[in-house]
């Protein structure tokens, strides 16, 4: 049997194929089941988390295991597996060893360093223990990589690299600014009480925030996290819990707002965003980008943020192909949106006027539109252009300066896979939005420490040093049989000799059976040692193979001792 890892990550797939494909808790169970009961695989465990899902599999085959489990990931993520094809990665053997360390010590995380995804590791294999679908390999990789996770931040400074999601989050929130001053005072309003919330809401009672309201689905959960905030020893914050249906009006008196639930919809949207900052002291008018687009019929202008500037007419349209006495005024043929739709007659006028003042004769040439299609086609723009607030351009444009953002009065952080906050709240003016795909474009610019380094070569030596062990494992039945078939031929010889010599007294049969005993033991020991020391060695695989062949031992033995040890680990505890 062979270790195989199919998966995606926010390093392989953009988020919004990564929100399509997360999984539920109920998807993750039935998925495990559905793994184990496929031929290829005989273990399963499901790694999911805000940024990844991967499937880990014990299989006998791998091109038909990786068909199998791509196959199963696309079912139970309700994502095309053409679609998701192309975002997949495989790591088979030792690479996927390597990946699953490397996910340990945070170094494939979002946020190098972060230590939460060891809790998700150890809650991976204990859903696996529970339905009975680790067995000895899975047991021992995830454990192994709980260890190696726990010793590269204990041993290393990769807690320096970076931080946890939800303090890079909030420092992303603060635009750079120390989190405890931009935090102090404000009222925060955190939706979701499972792990993620509760760090969250933890972190931000130490930052000093004045007011934590937390909101969820069942009641008694915010209760509880609200009641471990206000109890703190180490920070003083008022905590109170409300239902869902609380949140709108929450969220017109939070300063900040948290947000990681399990919801596959929109927790909060774009309108509930702005009506929840509109009316607020300092805050621009609503919209997006706080502009309300107009055009004025009366003359050009240009609309701009924080007001309308003028611009001259648009002048002499002297030659012009084009029939412009229709055309509403303000409305420029020199701009993109008077020549959408134009055919490739049309355009080519428009194009040698606008070039040279001149235009082209078209009275030999036969099919041309004539001036009154021109003239409804330009007139139709030009009420579209004003219906949908198009802004109206100048022959020669001159740069416009961009006017500045108004500063934010409402933060939100999204910590949720699929997203919990319209995305579309990003373009409110005076809101500031921080989620797991701006996350994702943040972490890129986050400078590698040299304790990165130091936890690269801890896997490394972690993954040769479980290579071994597996291999060395993996000859284990193949000895216990071995020694198993002595045994029954040390009891058969002295059974012999006692109906040879029936009246051999207890204490020489016993004597004699001891000595026996020891010299199979003896013979035995120095060959089964050193084919352990030799299959822990790469491509020591083989030697299994050759000591049943040479004495002949029964595979069903073999089997049966492999079987009863993959039933005492699967039902062993996370480490």
């Amino acid at each position: 049997m062979s270790l195989l890892v199919v998966g995606l990550s926010h390093r392989s797939a953009p988020v919004s194929v990564l929100e399509r494909a997360s999984l539920s808790a109920d998807a993750q169970l039935k998925l495990l089941q559905d793994t184990v009961a496929a031929e290829p695989a005989t273990e399963a465990a499901v790694l999911a988390t805000c940024n990844r899902i991967e499937l880990y599999a014990d299989v006998d085959k791998f091109h038909a295991g990786v068909a199998e489990l791509s196959t199963l990931l696309a079912q139970h993520s309700g994502v095309g597996l053409e679609e998701l094809t192309p975002y997949l990665y495989v790591h088979y053997e030792d690479r996927a060893v390597h990946h699953l360390f490397s996910v340990a010590c945070g170094l494939d995380s979002m946020v190098v360093g972060e230590g939460q995804i060891l809790g998700q590791i150890k809650d991976s294999l204990a859903r696996a223990q529970d339905l009975h679908t680790a067995g000895r390999l899975l047991n021992d990789l995830f454990q192994q990589a709980l260890r190696v996770g726990k010793r590269a931040h204990s041993e290393t400074g990769i807690d320096r690299a970076g931080q946890s999601l939800v303090t890079f989050g909030l420092e992303q929130l603060s635009a750079g600014a120390d989190v405890q001053q931009w935090a102090r005072g404000k009222k925060a309003l955190v939706i979701g009480a499972g792990s993620m919330s509760s760090l969250a809401a933890a972190t931000l009672a130490r930052a000093g925030v004045a007011e934590i309201v937390v909101a969820n689905r069942t009641f008694e959960r915010a209760e509880r996290l609200a009641q471990i905030l206000s109890e703190g020893d180490d920070t003083d914050v008022l905590a109170r819990a409300v239902p869902m249906d609380s949140v709108p009006r929450e969220l017109t008196r939070a300063d900040v707002a948290v947000s990681c639930t399990g919801a596959t919809g929109l927790v909060l949207t774009a309108d509930a965003v702005a009506a929840a900052v509109e009316g607020r002291p300092g805050a621009p008018a609503a919209g997006l980008d706080g502009v309300r687009p107009t055009v004025d019929t009366a003359g050009p202008t240009a609309v701009r943020e924080g007001g309308e500037t003028p611009l001259p007419s648009v002048g002499t349209d002297e030659n012009c192909p084009l029939d412009l006495s229709s055309v509403q005024s303000g409305f420029s043929v020199m701009g993109e949106a008077a020549v959408a739709g134009m055919d490739a007659a049309m355009l080519e006028q428009h194009g040698a006027w606008a070039a040279s003042g001149t235009t082209v004769d078209r009275s030999r040439e036969t099919g041309r539109p004539g001036a009154d299609t021109d003239a409804e086609l330009i007139s139709a723009l030009a009420a579209t252009a004003t219906r949908v607030g198009r802004i109206p351009e100048r022959r020669r444009p001159e740069p416009v300066a961009e006017v500045p953002r108004p500063q934010p009065v409402l933060f939100l952080l999204d910590l949720a896979m699929p997203r919990d906050i319209d995305a579309a709240a990003h373009r409110l003016a005076g809101v500031r939005v921080v989620d797991i795909e701006s996350l994702a474009d943040a972490s890129a610019d986050v400078p590698m420490a040299a304790d990165v380094d130091m936890v690269r070569r801890i896997v490394a030596d972690e993954v040769a040093a479980f290579g071994a062990a597996q291999r060395a494992a993996h000859i284990t039945p193949t000895v216990v049989a071995l020694r198993s078939m002595a045994a029954d031929v040390v009891a058969g010889e002295i059974a012999r000799l006692e109906g040879r010599l029936p009246g051999l007294d207890d204490k020489h049969r016993a004597e004699i059976t001891q000595t026996v005993k020891r010299v199979v033991d003896k013979l035995l020991h120095a060959p089964t040692v050193r084919v352990k020391q030799l299959a822990a060695e790469p491509g020591g695989a083989g030697y299994a193979d050759a000591l049943r062949t040479l004495f002949d031992l029964d595979p069903e033995t073999v089997a049966s001792v492999s079987r009863a040890e993959n039933s005492t680990e699967k039902n062993r505890g996370p480490a």
